[in-house]
């Protein structure tokens, strides 16, 4: 039986003393923000954090990956304005090692996470603590609503909240409050979050799941409830959108490695539709003939589910065509991201291992 994150001693971990520091009524939130690039959406985003309706006092770190853009003018600026704001430097540009040295710095005893091209409602923190004290999970989290500020990125977004575009992340919709695998921006106590050791930095992406699936493993519970919710501007261009789901794939094969006992069927099925949908096409080419219905009734079936399902969520007729193209990227990109992680694994440099 694994030992309970809360009941185990604090020379390990935390002994569940997070909680004496809800019941002391207004305790302070640290909200960090790992961010790069993001000139077009940082002071949204900041702004939003600091209209928070809370009593609650709270710090804003800012953790800029070293950014050439204007996202440090903007941050500069807003600290400037304002004493709760501080700008950190991450050299190493990604989001772990950000999210480290913003729990370092912390002077909060939870963690806030809000990333630098999202918006905040104005109850967040106050959802959040009041998450924490309904269901005493050592994590807790919401929905993510996607959105977009180019018709491509209204396009992904639509596609990326439907259940036939993300499979069974249920924290893109609006579900029950109920105990999951992970969350979108998990907040956490900074205890737990010392306890478990931070983040794995060698995660460019799914440094969540790693996280939250070490926290589970420790007996760690891990909330979603919907009034904890942030809206998410997508990536604005279908290419970038390839990127970044190619990228989800590779790095979901490191998760893995690392622990095997993560990998669920459904994480299987883009890589495993897409060497099918290759197979039937070349031996389509091979065989010649009237073979050529193989890859077409594959790909018609899937155009058919895709459509189906769709509709019955609302998506209109009009931006069907434009959304399921979009899925199709979407899988197709993790799919190949997946393959290539499994093939690369062998000789990836600092790849991870338990």
């Amino acid at each position: 039986m694994p030992t309970s994150v809360v009941d185990r001693d604090e020379t390990t971990a935390t002994d569940g003393r997070w909680i004496q520091d809800l019941a002391q009524g207004k305790p302070p939130v640290t909200v960090v923000v790992p961010c790069r690039q993001e000139e077009r959406q940082i002071g949204r985003c900041l702004e939003a954090v600091l209209k928070q309706d809370v009593e609650t006092p709270f710090e804003l770190l800012v953790v800029d990956g070293m950014s050439t853009d204007r996202t440090r003018k903007i941050v500069e600026e807003v600290a400037s304005r304002d004493p709760r704001v501080r700008l950190l430097d991450n050299p190493h540009g990604t989001v772990s090692p950000a999210m480290n040295i913003g729990i370092r710095e912390a002077t909060g005893d939870f963690i806030v996470r809000v990333d630098g091209h999202c918006l905040i409602p104005h109850d967040y923190i106050r959802q959040v603590l009041h998450a924490f004290r309904e269901s005493g999970a050592e994590c807790v989290g919401g929905s993510m609503v996607a959105e977009g500020d180019s018709y491509w990125g209204s396009i992904i977004a639509c596609a990326t909240s439907t259940a036939f575009g993300m499979g069974g992340q249920r924290f893109h919709g609006r579900g029950e409050p109920q105990y999951m695998d992970t969350v979108y921006l998990g907040a956490y106590p900074k205890r737990v979050l010392l306890a478990l050791g931070l983040y794995d930095e060698r995660f460019v992406r799914n440094q969540d799941d790693e996280l939250n699936y070490r926290l589970r493993s420790k007996g760690g519970r891990v909330y979603f409830t919907p009034k904890i919710w942030a809206a998410y501007t997508t990536r604005a261009t279908l290419r970038k959108l390839v990127s970044q789901y190619a990228q989800y794939g590779w790095w979901k094969v490191l998760v893995y490695r690392k622990h095997p006992s993560l990998l669920q069927f459904r994480h299987l099925v883009p890589a495993g539709f897409l060497m099918v949908l290759v197979a039937t096409l070349l031996l389509s080419i091979t065989l010649g003939g009237n073979t050529w219905w193989l890859p077409v009734g594959l790909l018609g079936a899937y155009l058919t589910t895709g459509a189906v399902s769709s509709l019955y969520e609302g998506v209109s007729l009009v931006r069907l065509p434009s959304v399921l193209f979009t899925c199709w990227l979407i899988h197709m990109s993790y799919g190949a991201g997946f393959l290539a992680g499994l093939m690369s694994l062998p000789f990836s440099v600092g790849a991870a291992r338990d």
